[in-house]
């Protein structure tokens, strides 16, 4: 039971300051929340990716409340090294995170504004791995899930996977090119889009 409630600490903690933190600090700096929901007409592939996102949140968040509700957790994680490990994930994914989007400054936004020009982030985090936020919310949910290890976290889990890579590939690299044309090619070629030297673009 001690382990749930280390889940939802963390998961409480996450939301926290991976969004209502950082948003407030946007707005304070911009005007501006940073949420962009996707605009009228956005093609299928946004709003799927919006909504995968959305549902993964929904599911982290259900996860534990299953388990103080008595659903079985999967028995090759349900034990205490894998609780402590999944700690340790947990934390380092929401630092991660938190870190990755103050690195972006002004430019941080969940989601795309076509009519905005943003500059490119490459410094810090961003010199290595494209998309450090995303990666470091895939560490943070993958603790969540040796934490609480049922069918819910471990769905959570693979629905966030699944959105981010949607969100990257069909929206926001696309954008992301038309806005910074050969800068981002050469970005590209430097980076992972994940992990580091995974997912170059070489030419």
């Amino acid at each position: 039971m001690t382990r749930t409630w280390i889940a939802i600490v963390l998961e409480a903690a996450f939301l926290l300051l991976a969004f209502g933190w950082r948003s407030w600090l946007q707005w304070r700096r911009t005007g501006s929340t940073g949420f962009l929901v996707p605009r009228r007409g956005a093609p299928f592939s946004e709003l799927l990716a919006a909504g995968l996102f959305t549902a993964s949140l929904a599911l982290l968040v259900a996860a534990p409340i299953a388990d103080l509700a008595g659903l079985d957790r999967i028995d090759l994680l349900d034990n205490g090294p894998a609780a402590v490990a999944g700690t340790l994930l947990a934390l380092l994914g929401i630092v991660l995170t938190v870190v990755a989007q103050l690195t972006m400054g002004e430019s941080w936004r969940i989601g795309v504004d076509v009519q905005a020009r943003t500059s490119l982030v490459t410094a810090g985090v961003f010199a290595l791995v494209r998309n450090p936020i995303f990666s470091a919310m895939c560490l943070a949910s993958i603790g969540l899930a040796l934490l609480v290890p049922n069918v819910v976290s471990v769905a959570a889990l693979i629905v966030l996977v699944v959105g981010l890579e949607l969100q990257v590939r069909l929206v926001e690299e696309p954008y992301l090119r038309s806005v910074h044309g050969p800068d981002y090619q050469r970005y590209l070629m430097t980076a992972g889009r994940f992990v580091p030297r995974v997912g170059l673009d070489r030419p």
